[in-house]
């Protein structure tokens, strides 16, 4: 049997989005992080959304039929679905940890706000006013086309798998918009406007269904956060700039 569910897990919050908030919110140009990107763990919200997740999982369903997992090499994605399948009850499927599901890569404008990334490197900002977000490579760091690129190449492995019907990717907001799109073959102008309206949500759960492999992906549900109270809500996105928190 092949797949025929994709279901797209983000991070709960992090510390890291905890602290670009208030770097935001003070006007600093630096986002004050004792880690490196990989090693961000959940903050205590976090946690709270990850175990909110989890029942949410036991409620649909989770493994009703054969499930695979995948999950970023990230700490913050690993600890989330964790901590969700721990509170549910549920039991782990094999892990497959998939370094192209890590998060988008930003390199110079990695730890910088949007203030600081207009007064620290005000040439790249000029470079993303111009191209654009989907075309945009910061010095050291990925575009959107070049997420997608090894998106694509995990995508292919999905219809290398044999027996699981359900696979579940634990990652974050850039690899869940990305992989929609390029499950739905957006181009860029399509991509954009999606992008633009919608927001992926911390601990939410967003779900690609089709018929069997070959057959069309559609898109049954986009960040879902119903299982989430409305104070436990948190999107944490850079929505139209680069340097997005993480």
């Amino acid at each position: 049997m092949a797949v025929q569910e994709i279901w797209l897990v983000r991070h709960g919050e992090s510390v890291a989005n905890v602290a670009a908030a208030r770097a935001e919110a003070a006007g600093d140009d630096v986002i004050a992080i004792d880690h490196r990107d990989a090693d961000v763990p959940l903050s205590d919200l976090g946690q709270e959304q990850s175990r909110a997740l989890g029942a949410e999982l036991a409620e649909r369903g989770f493994d009703d039929v054969p499930v695979a997992l995948w999950v970023s090499p990230y700490l913050r994605a690993q600890q989330t679905i964790a901590i969700a399948l721990d509170a549910a009850g549920l039991t782990e499927p094999d892990r497959r940890v998939d370094e192209r599901l890590r998060d988008r890569e930003l390199g110079v404008l990695d730890l910088l706000t949007l203030q600081g990334v207009r007064n620290r490197h005000p040439d790249e900002e000029r470079r993303r006013q111009w191209l654009g977000k989907y075309y945009h490579r910061p010095a050291g760091g990925e575009s959107w086309a070049d997420v997608m690129l090894r998106l694509r190449s995990a995508m292919v492995d999905v219809d290398r798998l044999e027996g699981p019907e359900r696979l579940v990717i634990a990652a974050h907001d850039a690899v869940v918009t990305l992989t929609v799109a390029v499950c739905l073959d957006l181009d860029e102008p399509t991509l954009m406007e999606f992008a633009r309206t919608h927001a992926v949500a911390n601990a939410s759960l967003t779900r690609l269904r089709r018929d069997g492999a070959g057959s069309p992906w559609t898109l049954e549900e986009f960040s879902s956060v119903g299982h989430l109270d409305d104070d436990e809500i948190t999107q944490h996105t850079g929505r139209k700039d680069d340097a997005h928190v993480r």
